[in-house]
């Protein structure tokens, strides 16, 4: 710190104790401008140490300060990436919103779990104010996706920094029904799961399903597929995917030449959830197109998974370790699994064998266009 600086400070640590001591509230307020300044003029150069001082500073000085002065000190600080730390985190605590909200949209210096406590004990504003941040974690997004509003769920979903968990895009796709702009913006998120996307597109409207198409030709196949998927009547339409999906056939497919894809390594892959890895390798062992696997696998009930597990000689511990995961990834009511496993013990193999003929004949004969 410069000389003049440092004058600066022990003129300003003079008057501070004697704000403290004795002064009237718009004391306070001027000495909390004037230490404001302070910092901001020289936060570049100043050490952790020095921040800290700034830090206990600052949070005398907002005690019994009014609205508008916290307010002020909150915009002030909100863009400093080297703000202090705990005076930002009071501040984003703070009930009022015009307080809280520059901090919680702006500051890096707040974290995850900072964001995370606000967001599940604080008021709808506060949750929009977080949803607007550049940059948003998954882990941060699921908070928003459970308690927020509709405004609060379109403003994070339209937020292109914005990280959603398997779980967080569950919830919206179940949310998104009904309502045609989030599920059009959900849809045109790159990272969401494809099976989640093909749920979406089965509930989706008309007009969803031609924004959709419009938004992203490349990807226009796969909503008549979803659609027909959705009323069990498969098409074989070549399906754009994304990277993570192609990366995770692409696994699959060197496990199944390398001789080492089998039962254990499908149920660990559903085990995990890992859909498009689990899809794949059924497919592999049931000696079918991944197509008509996923077709079957995104039924609503079991009976499409029991089929490609019968077909492929599976224990039951492994077809209950799929439907676990379907269940779980896509937020429907869990199976019984009691009746389930009932079924699988009944079905024989050569009826599998005739059913899972049956989906390919109609997947043949489904029309090109």
């Amino acid at each position: 710190m410069s000389s003049k600086s440092a004058a600066t400070s022990e003129s300003l640590l003079d008057e501070l104790q004697t704000t403290l001591a004795h002064g009237t509230v718009a004391r306070r307020v001027e000495t909390l401008r004037r230490v404001t300044d302070l910092f901001i003029n020289g936060a570049v150069d100043f050490s952790d140490e020095q921040i800290g001082l700034f830090d206990d500073v600052f949070q005398c000085l907002m005690e019994h300060i009014e609205i508008s002065a916290k307010a002020l000190l909150a915009n002030r600080l909100a863009p400093l990436g080297s703000a202090p730390p705990l005076t930002v985190r009071a501040l984003a605590f703070d009930d009022l919103i015009e307080v809280a909200a520059p901090v919680l949209s702006q500051s890096e210096r707040l974290d995850d779990e900072t964001l995370i406590e606000t967001a599940r004990n604080k008021s709808q504003a506060h949750l929009m104010a977080i949803s607007t941040r550049r940059v948003l974690s998954g882990a941060v997004t699921d908070v928003l996706v459970l308690r927020g509003n509709d405004e609060v769920i379109h403003s994070t979903v339209n937020n292109p920094g914005a990280e959603f968990s398997e779980r967080g895009f569950t919830r919206l796709v179940d949310r998104a029904e009904g309502d045609d702009n989030l599920a059009t913006c959900l849809g045109m998120r790159p990272t969401i799961p494809r099976h989640l996307y093909l749920k979406l597109i089965a509930k989706a409207s008309a007009t969803v399903r031609e924004r959709l198409e419009a938004a992203d030709p490349q990807r226009a196949a796969e909503v008549p597929t979803a659609v027909r998927e959705a009323t069990r009547r498969a098409r074989a339409a070549p399906s754009a995917i994304s990277r993570e999906t192609a990366i995770a056939h692409a696994l699959v497919k060197s496990l199944y030449e390398d001789g080492r894809l089998d039962e254990h390594q499908l149920a660990a892959f559903a085990e995990e959830g890992k859909f498009d890895e689990a899809n794949a390798a059924i497919a592999a062992l049931a000696n079918v197109p991944v197509s008509i696997a996923e077709n079957m696998m995104i039924e609503t009930r079991a009976e499409g998974v029991m089929i490609l597990a019968k077909v492929s000689g599976m224990s039951w511990f492994t077809v209950k370790a799929i439907i676990n995961m379907r269940d779980d990834l896509s937020g429907m009511e869990p199976a019984d699994l009691q009746a389930c496993k009932a079924t699988y013990e009944r079905l024989r193999p050569s009826t599998a064998q005739q059913v899972l003929r049956f989906h390919r004949m109609q997947q043949n004969a489904s029309p090109a266009a």
